[in-house]
């Protein structure tokens, strides 16, 4: 076979993610190109096709125009619209003013973006004050995960994938060498056939195992989605989330088709 023609744009910013999945992408024959500060791309390579990036939001809204992709990634309410039986907790979004008056302890974070820390709050006056008060934040009960796992996904299919923490505690190991492999695969299919037409056809998705508690048995739970192209590898294969990052962007005209 020939190498793959194209462009993989990186973030200013070196990430151990991104040196490897440049790696990968110069080893199947893709230009690799870390943008400067500007996050302009260079005119000699704009018209290299297809084009790819990997970076965050705001890296992204800046490149993905000049390359002339629309970057997949799932809908910010999605967690939202999953039944209790795949997130085994209460979520719900709440204006931040409202979020501010909650009297006890909840789990709240953004649904998209970064603007403040997810993280356990003791009530919703320690939430952050300096945002406006429409701000949408996403609240749920707390639990405890046991274990946390990453999936690269793409057309259904996991490609790859990684333990990523223990107890909230990082604790990176390829899927493959975990004893809990079948359970996260068979909750993962499980999830797709019910669930999988909600999501982009390449994104990311962190699942875990929750302690049971007040006399209910541990389950297995969605932690959340994520764009492919804005997601930690850990210890998953870098050549196999290469694959997904890869088909999470598309050319701009083509986003419906």
């Amino acid at each position: 076979m020939g190498a793959e023609p194209g462009l993989l744009v990186l973030t200013p910013q070196y990430t151990s993610t991104g040196a490897l999945l440049a790696q990968a992408a110069a080893g199947r024959g893709l230009a690799v190109e870390q943008l400067p500060p500007s996050r302009t791309v260079p005119d000699r390579l704009r018209e290299l096709r297809p084009a790819h990036l990997y970076g965050g939001p705001l890296f992204a809204a800046a490149v993905a125009p000049q390359l002339g992709v629309t970057l997949l990634e799932p809908a910010a309410d999605w967690l939202l619209s999953l039944p209790r039986r795949f997130t085994g907790r209460t979520i719900r979004e709440l204006p931040l003013s409202t979020a501010r008056e909650l009297p006890h302890a909840f789990f709240a974070k953004p649904p998209v973006d970064k603007t403040f820390a997810a993280d356990v709050y003791p009530d919703g006056q320690a939430l952050p004050d300096h945002l406006p008060a429409g701000t949408p934040v996403q609240v749920s009960e707390i639990v405890t995960f046991a274990a946390e796992f990453r999936l690269f996904l793409l057309d259904g299919e996991i490609r790859t994938g990684s333990r990523y923490a223990t107890y909230g505690r990082l604790d990176p190991a390829p899927l493959a060498s975990c004893p809990e492999r079948a359970e996260v695969e068979g909750f993962v299919q499980e999830l797709l056939a019910a669930h999988g037409w909600t999501l982009p056809r390449a994104c990311v998705l962190d699942v875990g195992r929750v302690l049971g508690r007040q006399g209910l048995e541990a389950q297995w739970a969605v932690v959340e989605a994520n764009m492919a192209w804005f997601s930690h590898l850990y210890a998953s294969d870098p050549e196999r989330a290469l694959d997904v990052v890869l088909e999470s962007a598309v050319p701009a005209l083509d986003e419906h088709g």
